[in-house]
């Protein structure tokens, strides 16, 4: 039995919940700072809670995105390919940034989320590289290229001086 596809699955839904949540939080964040109605250091409050808002937009779309790939995946049992890889890649790597700062911003159970989905992401990733699939049109044969010899030549043999 393999992992992959159950593991695309896996990590489809953990980046769709990611987007929903990382977009409902900082929409939050910028309804409290809209309502306060305080200043940070001279920057208009109002610009703070639509940029909050729209930050929320834009990275839940993207997590969005990044589970959309990974859906595609679970569905076709195959490999992301250009920019899908791009994209999932980009996100192992947001997931790592992202844990670094929550050990010390939010606390460890954070960051064990966020490792847990470089940890799938990697996963996913690294199973579809692992699966070797034959060039069109060739069949081999147990262990044997096209020919009947064998696809890894060994080693020569020590010489003594």
């Amino acid at each position: 039995m393999t992992v992959r596809r159950p593991v695309a699955w896996i990590v489809a839904v953990v980046l769709f919940a990611e987007a929903v949540g990382v977009a409902a939080l900082n929409w939050f964040l910028g309804v409290v700072v809209d309502r306060q109605d305080m200043s940070l250091a001279g920057l208009d409050p109002d610009m703070m809670s639509v940029s909050s808002k729209i930050g929320g937009v834009v990275f839940g779309l993207y997590f969005a995105l990044c589970g959309l790939v990974a859906l595609l995946v679970a569905l076709r049992d195959r490999a992301p390919a250009g920019l899908g890889r791009v994209l999932l890649i980009s996100a192992a790597v947001v997931h790592g940034v992202l844990g670094a700062f929550t050990w010390g911003l939010v606390g460890w159970h954070a960051f064990l989320f966020m490792i847990l989905a470089l940890a799938l992401i990697v996963l996913l990733l690294m199973t579809y590289d692992a699966r070797q699939e034959p060039a069109a049109g060739q069949r081999p044969e147990e262990g044997k290229g096209g020919d009947g010899s064998s696809p890894v030549s060994p080693p020569p043999a020590p010489t003594t001086p």
